[in-house]
Parts: structure tokens; sequence; C-alpha cells
């Protein structure tokens, strides 16, 4: 158990001196996860509306493919994207591979299922009548739109918290497209993953500590829009 405790120790002493090395890890999840949520939300919260709201043909087959790849393992979305990227692939030109962006559009395809999935199970639980309302009373499609959205806040919500922690946790996608790169591409968990089987049990504490508290600071800015709003 002591060095349990002594691996505590050494991670606070590393988040509190500003270790460059564990900075650079978090830097570096922070801003991939931030860029790949981002689009992510972007894109399908469009589509999880018209998925939920729209009755069409072929419905129920889209929903089951989207609901499948929610369940994507990340080393298989990282082995497609590795494929995509590499110098061999078809967007090997624009040299993506083992930087921040090519992670970001992994994560993405990672994320994007979860949105699109959540968000269309949040409209689908609206009621029914609200469209109808809205509509008899003038409001144009893009004023239902916005206004069907508000009403399905908290699940497109949830599905956002979702899909963030599934991308802040994964680490496939990050070792396999970045690859794990010092001071570039190095994320939180691959980092964990290497300095543990370094033997260096500190860090590894002191960046999952770090993971702890990004979620528990998301938590509770979700928890204070859901009482603001």
């Amino acid at each position: 158990m002591d060095f349990i405790f002594e691996g505590f120790l050494q991670a606070l002493n590393l988040l509190a001196s500003g270790n460059a090395e564990t900075y650079s890890a978090i830097i570096a999840t922070v801003t991939v996860s931030s860029y790949s949520i981002g689009c992510s939300l972007l894109i399908g919260i469009p589509f999880g509306f018209c998925l939920g709201y729209f009755d069409f043909n072929g419905k129920k087959s889209i929903r089951t493919v989207v609901d499948t790849l929610m369940a994507l393992p990340t080393v298989f979305i990282g082995l497609l994207v590795y494929a995509f990227l590499t110098h061999r692939g078809p967007l090997g030109n624009f040299g993506l591979l083992f930087t921040l962006p090519g992670i970001a559009i992994g994560q993405t395809i990672l994320a994007l299922p979860i949105v699109i999935g959540l968000s269309a199970t949040a409209v689908e639980s609206m009621d029914q009548k609200l469209g109808v309302t809205i509509m008899s009373l003038g409001a144009n499609r893009r004023q239902l739109f916005f206004s069907s959205l508000w009403e399905s806040r908290h699940g497109i919500l949830a599905g956002a918290i979702a899909a963030y922690g599934r991308v802040m946790t994964e680490v496939g996608i990050s070792m396999m497209v970045g690859g794990n790169i010092k001071w570039h591409t190095r994320t939180i968990t691959t980092a964990i993953a290497l300095e543990t089987n370094k033997g260096q049990f500190g860090m590894g504490v002191a960046l999952g500590l770090v993971l702890l508290a990004i979620a528990f600071c998301v938590n509770i800015s979700v928890s204070f829009l859901r009482r603001r709003y």
C-alpha cells in the first residue's frame, strides 16, 4: 500500500509544481476533445433532430445503424482513420497523421453517433402536440426547430455529456492516429498507459486526478445550467 500513498503524493507534487510533461498531456487532451465535441455537436444535433422529429422510409434502419455505431470500438475507428490519413491513404496529402487535428477527426467519428442517437431520443420523447401548437401560433420552420431544441435541451445536454466523456477517456484513437508523441500528441489517457507501464505510477495518478477534476467541473457546470435555465 505504500507505493499507492507515495504515488498520490508524487501526483500532487507534479500538479502543484507545474510539471511541463504532465501539463503538456493535459493541454493536448483539452484541445483535441474540444475540437471533436464541437464538431460532433454542430453536425450531430441537426441530424439527431431530423431523425427524431420526422417520419420517413428507412428511419428504423438508420436508427439501428446509429445505435450500432454508438458501440464502435475505439481501436477500430483508429485503424480506419489511420488508413485514410497515412501517406498511402486518400487523405495522406493533408499531413494529418500524428497530429492533434487527426486525433480530433477520429474522436469526432466516435462522438457523432452518440450525439445523433441521444438527440433523436430526446426529440422523440418530446410532447408531440408541441409542434402543432407552435405552428398554430404562426411560427416558421426555423422557429419550430429552435423551440423544439429548447424543449428537448436536457436530453440533448445529456447526450453531449456522454459523448464528451467517451472522447475524454478513449485510448485507441489517440494511440493509433496520434502516435503518443511526447510534447506533441500525447494525451492524458495515452500518457497514463505509458507511464504506468514504465513504473511512473505518480504521473499516472496525477493525470487520472486531472481527468476526475475535468469530469467534476463538467458535471457542476451542467447542474448549474439546468438550475439556471
